[in-house]
C-alpha cells in the first residue's frame, strides 16, 4: 500500500510538472485538486492521470469549422449556427431506446450554445438579480477555480430563466438533437466510434466529476457544439412523453403542451457507453436541481442575423 502511494505521489508530481511545462497550471488548478483529492483517497494511478490529461485534447484541435458563430453581449457565450432542413431523428430497431423510434424531422435555422452555461456566466445572471441561487449542495459555483465548470444543481426553471435573462431560450429535443448528430444518424457527435477519453468525459473516462465546458475539442458535433455526450446532463424545453415521436409534428417540434416531467439530453460522467449516446433520453421534475444537471441554451436564427 505504502509503495501504490507513493508511485501515485510521483504520479501527481509529473502532472503537475507538466501542467507548469505547458505554462497552464494557473488555469487548471481544477484538474491538480482533482489529482490531490484522488492521491488522498488512494485512488490516484497513471491510468486517471493519462485519460484526465486526454481530456485537454493537446496539440490538436476540433477537426469541425462551423458554419458561422456569434458572440452572446449577455454572457460572452460563443453560439453556433445550425442550419435549417430535415435531419432523422431518433434510432431504428433499437430495443434499448424504446421511446425513441426514429423519424423525420424539419427544423428552421437556429442557434445553439457552443458549451454549456458555465459557474462564470451563471453568476453574471445571480450579479444582475435576474437568476436564482443553486441549491446548497453546489459549494463550487462561486470559486473561480470552477469558474469554467458546467453549472449544476440547477432546476429547469433556474435554467429557462437564465436563457431568458441572456435573450435566448432552452432547446427543443428535436434541436438539441440535430446541433448533436447532425443529417448522418451518427451515434455520437464525433461520430460512430465507440467513446475514448480523449472525446468524452463519461465513466471510461475514469474522471468520476464534471469537467470544464470547454474541454474535449475531438469530441464536437458536427456543428462545432462540444460535449453534447457526458459531462453533465441538459436541461430541454420539451415536456417527456415516451409516446411523443409516434405522433410529433414533422416541422419545429415544441413537445407535448403539459406533463409531469421535463426532459434532458446528454447524460453525465457516470454513464457508459452504450448510455451517452445521442439518442438517450432523460426526464426529470423540473422542480428538481441534482448533482449533474445542467444546461446550454438556444435561440431562433433571423433573417440577415
Amino acid at each position: 500500500m505504502k509503495r501504490s502511494r507513493t508511485k501515485s505521489f510521483i504520479y501527481m508530481v509529473i502532472l503537475v510538472c507538466l501542467l507548469s511545462a505547458l505554462g497552464t497550471i494557473v488555469w487548471n488548478l481544477d484538474v491538480a485538486l482533482r489529482f490531490i483529492h484522488a492521491y488522498q483517497n488512494g485512488t490516484l494511478t497513471l491510468e486517471r492521470v493519462r485519460f484526465d490529461i486526454a481530456s485537454f485534447n493537446l496539440g490538436r484541435k476540433s477537426p469541425v469549422t462551423p458554419i458561422a458563430e456569434k458572440i452572446s453581449a449577455s454572457d460572452g457565450m460563443i453560439q453556433l449556427f445550425v442550419s435549417e432542413g430535415k435531419f432523422l431523428m431518433g434510432v431504428a430497431h433499437n430495443h434499448d431506446f424504446p421511446d425513441s423510434p426514429t423519424h423525420e424531422v424539419y427544423l428552421d435555422a437556429f442557434w445553439m450554445d457552443r458549451v454549456e452555461v458555465t459557474n462564470a456566466m451563471y453568476l453574471k445572471c445571480l450579479k444582475d438579480n435576474r437568476c436564482t441561487t443553486p441549491v446548497s449542495n453546489n459549494t463550487e459555483f462561486n470559486n473561480w477555480i470552477y469558474r469554467d465548470h458546467p453549472i449544476v444543481y440547477i432546476s429547469w426553471f433556474q435554467a429557462q430563466e437564465y436563457c431568458q435573462w441572456a435573450g435566448r431560450r432552452l432547446p427543443t429535443e428535436a434541436e438539441w438533437e440535430k446541433a448533436a448528430r447532425g443529417t448522418d444518424e451518427r451515434s455520437y457527435p464525433w461520430g460512430n466510434e465507440l467513446p475514448t477519453p480523449r472525446l468524452a468525459n463519461y465513466s471510461g473516462a475514469l474522471i468520476g466529476e464534471a469537467v470544464s465546458s470547454y474541454r474535449y475539442p475531438l469530441g464536437a458535433s458536427p456543428y462545432g457544439v462540444l460535449n453534447m455526450s457526458g459531462n453533465v446532463r441538459e436541461w430541454i424545453a420539451d415536456w417527456y412523453d415516451p409516446n411523443y415521436y409516434s405522433h410529433s409534428p414533422r416541422r419545429n417540434p415544441m413537445g407535448p403542451e403539459t406533463g409531469v416531467e421535463r426532459s434532458l439530453r446528454s447524460t453525465s460522467y457516470n454513464e457508459g457507453e452504450r448510455e451517452i449516446v445521442l439518442t438517450s433520453r432523460l426526464r426529470h421534475e423540473p422542480a428538481s436541481a441534482g448533482l449533474s444537471r445542467g444546461f446550454r441554451c438556444a435561440q431562433t436564427a433571423i433573417t440577415g442575423q
